[in-house]
């Protein structure tokens, strides 16, 4: 281990089971972040609770998760990296068979709530471990791997989670993850080697304390707001303006303290910089895509929760096979054009998902998801890889946990937006349509309907309102996937923030 940089040199033949180790971790910890939606509506007749209350059992998780995620820099510090991941991976494990135990809605919360914070650190600490093991000209094949978990954890997440549900029990969605974190623990235990501790950095329990502030109540506004209408709610009033100053005095905190929570020194890095932004939009369009298209299948298609999560399924394969074979590329084509191929493939895909009806072929469907994942696969590791390839070493495990914070804040957006703008457009769509069903149009007289929407009856009007409703949910699903279309579209000129090899610009 270099004393200057705690790079930690490894043989080839340990790389094999470090790797193995903590990307046991890593994938545990990314499919949980989606696995227990699908189970929700189970859960809650469990726990006999209303739709508000259990959707704090994905509340908690997220919330604590983000506020814990910038201490992860620190802890490891203090402590030490193999020592803080051990720590996370045992509590992890033992938190999610708590969760699989629970009895009522508070024992639940509360568990989740502690797999949030164990949790935290373990996507940051292997990606950490990962940039530290392997040498620079390997850091793409190793941001390869490193992604595959991190990508396909989200999207496999609702399919095994609906699979496991249906088949067997809400409560194994959660007790998977025992022999997963115990293999976890004892390879890392056994492999990865401890980092030096350092007592000079002191804990800014002050910056930690706005920051989490922060953080926690911009994740309630996003989780809320749509639930509570937004600004008409003074607890949504309350939160964003208690979001806003506390991430104002956080940021004048840390650029005038002595000894910050979080270093000033690494935003200095244009790579890092450029690779923050970037991947704050990525977060946004990856689970906002992913929040939709379930309910899109179910609700107006009629698909059941296994069917969905089969269709899904193949977005994972087709970022696999990216990743497989953007890792020999990454190091031999310009990772702006790499992340520029894989955008313009989104945008494909997404175009493609503008032109959907509630008759489209699974086919079409499984084709979108292809090509979005390997899209999203081609985005992220080099992504991974340009973000980090000219940050010091010393801010590695502060940039991975901050690199990881943006993610899950940009995910936490985008899946707000996209579901305000699916009920409010909705409502829009509805009235628009509603004004073309009046008697003095020649297709809404008697005998030229179908029966079944005969709107001088009852039942009629009933069942053509109903047809109303679902056309004007199905157009607002259109336009979500329009608007992150957009987005993504944005984002191309963000590769100029980048330099290209050799320090190009």
């Amino acid at each position: 281990m270099s004393a200057s940089t705690g790079q930690v040199v490894e043989s080839a033949s340990s790389r094999g089971l470090i790797t193995i180790s903590i990307m046991l971790a890593t994938v545990m910890q990314a499919i949980d972040t989606t696995i227990a939606n699908v189970a929700l509506p189970n859960m809650q007749g469990a726990m006999s609770a209303t739709q508000d209350q259990i959707s704090w059992v994905l509340t908690s998780y997220i919330v604590a998760a983000a506020i814990m995620t910038p201490v992860t820099g620190v802890l490891a510090a203090q402590l030490g990296r193999k020592r803080i991941f051990l720590i996370s991976v045992a509590g992890f494990t033992l938190s999610s068979v708590l969760c699989g135990t629970s009895q009522t809605l508070f024992q639940i919360v509360l568990f989740r709530l502690l797999q949030g914070v164990f949790g935290a650190g373990l996507v940051p600490l292997s990606q950490a471990v990962l940039l530290d093991t392997y040498p620079r000209e390997q850091h793409g094949s190793a941001m390869a791997i490193w992604g595959l978990g991190v990508m396909v954890g989200p999207i496999i997440g609702p399919s095994l989670g609906g699979y496991i549900t249906e088949f067997y029990n809400w409560r194994w969605i959660f007790y998977i993850n025992l022999p997963v974190g115990l293999l976890a623990f004892g390879g890392i235990l056994a492999s990865v080697r401890e980092t030096r501790v350092s007592d000079s950095q002191r804990f800014d329990y002050f910056g930690f304390f706005l920051l989490s502030i922060a953080i926690g109540s911009l994740q309630l506004l996003l989780d809320r707001g749509q639930s509570l209408d937004w600004f008409s709610s003074s607890e949504i009033v309350v939160e964003t303006v208690t979001a806003i100053l506390c991430l104002y005095m956080f940021v004048v905190h840390t650029l005038t303290a002595d000894d910050p929570f979080i270093p000033p020194a690494m935003f200095r890095d244009r790579n890092f910089i450029g690779g923050l932004i970037l991947m704050f939009v990525i977060g946004v369009t990856l689970l906002a895509t992913l929040a939709l298209l379930p309910p899109f299948m179910q609700q107006l298609m009629g698909f059941p929760v296994v069917t969905t999560g089969y269709l899904l399924a193949p977005r994972g394969m087709g970022t696999m096979l990216a990743m497989v074979l953007v890792g020999r590329l990454v190091d031999k084509i310009d990772a702006r054009l790499l992340i520029l191929a894989g955008l313009s493939l989104t945008i494909v895909a997404l175009f493609m998902m503008t032109r959907f009806t509630t008759e489209v072929p699974e086919s079409a469907i499984v084709l979108t998801s292809v090509i979005q994942g390997f899209g999203f696969g081609f985005v992220f590791v080099p992504l991974s890889t340009n973000t980090f390839s000219t940050l010091a070493a010393r801010f590695r495990t502060e940039g991975t946990a901050m690199y990881s914070l943006i993610r899950n804040i940009g995910s936490s957006i985008g899946i707000s937006v996209v579901v305000t703008m699916l009920a409010r457009n909705a409502q829009v769509n509805h009235a628009d349509l509603a004004e073309f069903i009046n008697p003095f149009r020649p297709v809404m007289t008697p005998g030229s309907l179908p029966s079944v929407w005969d709107w001088t009856t009852a039942t009629g009007a009933a069942a053509l309102n109903a047809e109303v409703s679902r056309q004007a949910l199905t157009i607002s699903y259109l336009n979500d996937f329009r608007l992150i279309m957009w987005i993504t579209v944005a984002a191309i000129p963000l590769l100029l923030l980048f330099k290209g090899k050799g320090g190009r610009s």
